[in-house]
Formats: C-alpha cells, sequence, structure tokens
C-alpha cells in the first residue's frame, strides 16, 4: 500500500497558486500588449516553477517496495533493507549507511512542536464545572497516542516501522538511487525560456 505524505497547507496554496496563475495567463493572452505582456508572463512562470519545485512537488512517499523522498530538485529512493535509522529534528532524516536523506516535507516548526506538547500536557481543571465535553474511549486513546507529537513525528514512526517489518523478512536489498527530477528542472528551463523571451522581445 502507498501512502503519500506532504505538507498540506503548502500543497493547497501551490494549487490556488496554480489557478491563480492560469487565470492570469488567460487574461494576458487576451489582453496582449507586448512587452508588458511578455514581461508579466515571464514573471508568472518564474515564481510558478517556485511553487511548483518548493510547495506541489515535495512528498514523503511509503511503498511496498522502499521510501521515495521527492525533495525540490532530487528524488531519492531507499530500500527498507538499507533504511539504518529515522529521526526527526525539523525535518525527517534518514540515515542509510554513511548518508543522511533530510525530506523536504512533512517538517516539525517549532509552533507545531510546541502545540503538540501542549497537546500531550493534562488539562487545568478550572472552577467546579466541566465546560469540556467528555471524550469517548476511543477519542481519548487517540489522544494519548498523538500526545507530543508532530505531524514529521508521526510520518517518521510509521517509515520506522515498515523498516523494522522488511528486516524481520529479510526482504532483499534493493540499490540506493538519488536521480534529479525531470519535471522540475523542466519547470526551471521554461521558466528561464520566458524570462529570455521577455528580455529579448
Amino acid at each position: 500500500m502507498k501512502q503519500t505524505y506532504r505538507s498540506a497547507t503548502a500543497f493547497v496554496l501551490g494549487w490556488i497558486w496554480v489557478a491563480f496563475v492560469a487565470f492570469n495567463a488567460f487574461d494576458l493572452t487576451i489582453r496582449y500588449s507586448g512587452k508588458s505582456s511578455l514581461v508579466a508572463g515571464a514573471v508568472l512562470g518564474v515564481l510558478t516553477a517556485l511553487v511548483y519545485v518548493t510547495a506541489l512537488r515535495p512528498a514523503t512517499v511509503v511503498a511496498e517496495d522502499g521510501l521515495r523522498v521527492r525533495n525540490p530538485l532530487r528524488t531519492t529512493f531507499l530500500p527498507w533493507s538499507a533504511i539504518d535509522d529515522v529521526q526527526v529534528s525539523h525535518t525527517i532524516n534518514v540515515t542509510y549507511g554513511d548518508k543522511v536523506l533530510r525530506a523536504w516535507t512533512p517538517q516539525a516548526s517549532a509552533r507545531e512542536r510546541a502545540k503538540a506538547s501542549r497537546r500531550g500536557a493534562p488539562r487545568e481543571q478550572r472552577g467546579r464545572y466541566r465546560t469540556e465535553p467528555v471524550l469517548s474511549k476511543g477519542e481519548r486513546a487517540a489522544q494519548e497516542a498523538m500526545a507530543g507529537k508532530t505531524h514529521a513525528d508521526w510520518v517518521a514512526e510509521q517509515i520506522t516501522e515498515r523498516v523494522e517489518t522488511a528486516k524481520r523478512r529479510d526482504a532483499l536489498a534493493g540499490q540506493v538511487r538519488a536521480v534529479w527530477a525531470p519535471d522540475a528542472l523542466a519547470a526551471g528551463v521554461v521558466a528561464v525560456a520566458l524570462v529570455v523571451l521577455a528580455v529579448l522581445l
């Protein structure tokens, strides 16, 4: 089973940006006014390429055969048997051999870490009347399981569980692959082409 983890906020904002650019590209095409339209199109193209590689593309993909980390410009595949350790600082750090792979997303910000710590702390009881709803048994169990954990911590736990399961099964070692991302490079090339076009015309 394949699971993809990413920053939901960045992903949603990225698609909002794409919709904004599509509307503006249509408007620039309809109301074409020469050089100024080309410059505006080039600026939109460069910003869209940046939004794509930093907000839409990055993801941590947990698959049957291993872990695939899509960072802005590179995609790295690690078979489960190659992973030695998984830790979380502000990023998820996956150690394999003598190297460390840092996943661009999901990240644990200081604010999210503080919020998770507050979520794990017992609530202060004020007054004699209870103002908060009573949680069901399942809700209390979920709250205890997530106490003090960020989304990045939870994803790191999922990766660690998959690594341990694969090593117990004695999964065959695959090869670690790190490749440049053609889609991210293509976005950059298109952005540069738009800038050159706007400068030359």
